[in-house]
Parts: structure tokens; C-alpha cells; sequence
């Protein structure tokens, strides 16, 4: 059983000016590469140290190799903000990509030293870490997404402007140039039982035209659920270059 103690737990507050509002995050670990975990859809903060998925990289934690950094979505007021215009649903999402390179990977690629992070997520978590990923590739060296879904069509009731485009990477991905994608270390994990499969499946082969390496990942008998992305997280982790 790992204690905060161990992982060297601390709870982050504070008022955040491009959202207008308070922010919450978890960080485990002192110092190491930076690795970004974002939650699931509308999940807080704390779900994936509540889901164990922090435990299942305690190891790497522990040694000083990473440390994890677990801010808030705000997917109620964004994606999933059916309450909301579209227009605004996608609008405060842009926000929310200003306030993660901002107010989080900065931060963390100061106190790291480092000069990129990597983003991981589950679920609708990994469409958040890969859509920062591509759309900062200058920032992000490794994407590890896990049971992905990529596609933000189908939360914005058929409307589409120029916010929607640039974040949603299935249509903005096939065009992008940037020399960074090339260096990016970039997995994406599925099971052949996993109602993402087929999205995921479809981001690997986008990047296979545009000649960027990437590593489908599709293990047999996998389901879309904690119990598959405890084993992948670890896994993933380990192909970091830590020098």
C-alpha cells in the first residue's frame, strides 16, 4: 500500500486568471521527467489517484524518475457542457488548453528543468493529452493515451467553427508540420474488447501517412476499463529517456 509519505503527495489550490475560477491539482513526487495525467470525462482531479492509476507507477515515483501532475478538467463547462452553446462549450475548451500550457506545463518544466513533458490520460482523458500533445508538440515529448477517444464532433450537436477544428485531432492532425511530431514518443493504448479501438486504430494510421512513428498498442482480451490502464501506465512510463 503506497502513503502520500511515499509518493510524496501534495494537494494544489489556487485561483486561476485565464479560467476566472479555483483550480485544484495532485502532484506525486519531487523532482523527475514531468508527466501530465489528465482525468477521465468530467472526472476531478483526484480520479486517477483514487483509480490506483497512480499507484501503478509508484515505482517510477518513488525513484526520484517522475513526478505526476493531475489537474482538474473542466469538461462540465466545456465538452460535456450540454447547458452551454457550442460555440461556448468549445470556447471555454480553448481556455482550458491556455490555462494547462500556462499555468501547469510551464510550471512544471520550470521546477523539473526539463524542456518537455509528457501528457498520458484515460478514456476521454487521453483525447485531452493528445490534443495538447498535437497542438503543442514543441512542449510535449511523449503522449501515452490509454482507451482514447480523439473525435469532439459528436459533443458539439453538429457545430463546427474554427475551435472545433483546432481541437479536435482526427481533422487537424493530417495537415500539421511541425518537426516536433517527428521527436514525440507516442503510444496509443487499446484492447482488442475496447469500444475506443477503432478510434485509436484510425489516429495511428494518420500518423503512419505523415511518416510519424507511433506504437499501436492493442492487447488481446483488453476491456475499456482501471484494471487494463494500471498495466499499460507502467509499461509506458518505462520508455521514457530519463537522461
Amino acid at each position: 500500500m503506497q502513503t502520500e509519505a511515499t509518493l510524496k503527495e501534495k494537494y494544489l489550490k489556487w485561483y486561476s486568471p485565464i479560467l476566472g475560477k479555483e483550480m485544484e491539482m495532485l502532484t506525486f513526487g519531487d523532482k523527475g521527467y514531468p508527466v501530465i495525467v489528465f482525468p477521465t470525462s468530467m472526472g476531478t482531479y483526484s480520479q486517477n489517484k483514487d483509480f490506483k492509476l497512480i499507484d501503478s507507477v509508484s515505482w517510477f515515483i518513488e525513484n526520484s524518475l517522475v513526478k505526476v501532475y493531475t489537474p482538474a478538467s473542466i469538461d462540465n463547462d466545456s465538452w460535456y457542457a450540454k447547458h452551454l452553446a457550442p460555440v461556448d462549450r468549445a470556447r471555454n475548451h480553448v481556455l482550458y488548453d491556455l490555462f494547462i500550457k500556462e499555468e501547469v506545463v510551464k510550471p512544471a518544466l520550470t521546477e523539473s528543468g526539463y524542456k518537455k513533458v509528457a501528457m498520458a490520460g484515460c478514456s476521454f482523458g487521453a483525447y485531452h493529452a493528445a490534443n495538447f500533445a498535437f497542438r503543442h508538440p514543441e512542449t510535449v515529448g511523449y503522449l501515452f493515451t490509454m482507451g482514447g477517444a480523439f473525435d469532439i464532433k459528436q459533443q458539439v450537436d453538429g457545430y463546427y467553427d474554427d475551435n472545433v477544428y483546432f481541437n479536435n485531432p482526427p481533422d487537424y492532425l493530417p495537415g500539421l508540420e511541425d518537426p516536433a511530431l517527428f521527436q514525440m514518443g507516442i503510444v496509443f493504448g487499446t484492447g482488442d474488447r475496447d469500444m475506443c479501438k477503432e478510434a485509436n486504430i484510425k489516429m495511428s494510421e494518420i500518423l503512419n501517412k505523415k511518416g510519424i512513428a507511433n506504437w499501436l498498442d492493442i492487447r488481446k482480451n483488453a476491456v475499456h476499463d482501471w484494471p487494463v490502464w494500471r498495466e499499460m501506465f507502467p509499461h509506458y512510463l518505462s520508455l521514457i529517456k530519463f537522461n
